[in-house]
């Protein structure tokens, strides 16, 4: 298991530094947040990640790569994403 959120696969400097500004070091915490809330709380910040950021965070979690996230997953990921932001 990876120690570091930057051994994770699909994530590069950029992006463990806007997970890191959110709160989010570590392998664990990723995981307990789940890729749409771990997407939320970078945008959070004030950095403006693209979707390919919420496809590496889920392929972070699921140690796959962000391409081979399925148009199903991400759709469901979308649709987990706007009623996250409607409960806020």
């Amino acid at each position: 298991m990876a120690e570091s959120i930057g051994d994770l696969r699909n994530l590069g400097p950029k992006s463990v530094q806007m997970l890191k500004q959110a709160g989010i070091a570590t392998p664990d915490r990723l995981k307990q947040l789940g890729s749409v809330d771990a997407f939320i709380l970078v945008q959070r910040t004030g950095a403006k990640p693209t979707l390919n950021l919420l496809w590496a965070l889920e392929g972070a979690i699921c140690n796959k790569r962000w391409q081979d996230i399925a148009h199903e997953q991400r759709r469901m990921l979308l649709d987990r994403l706007d009623a996250r932001r409607k409960e806020m």
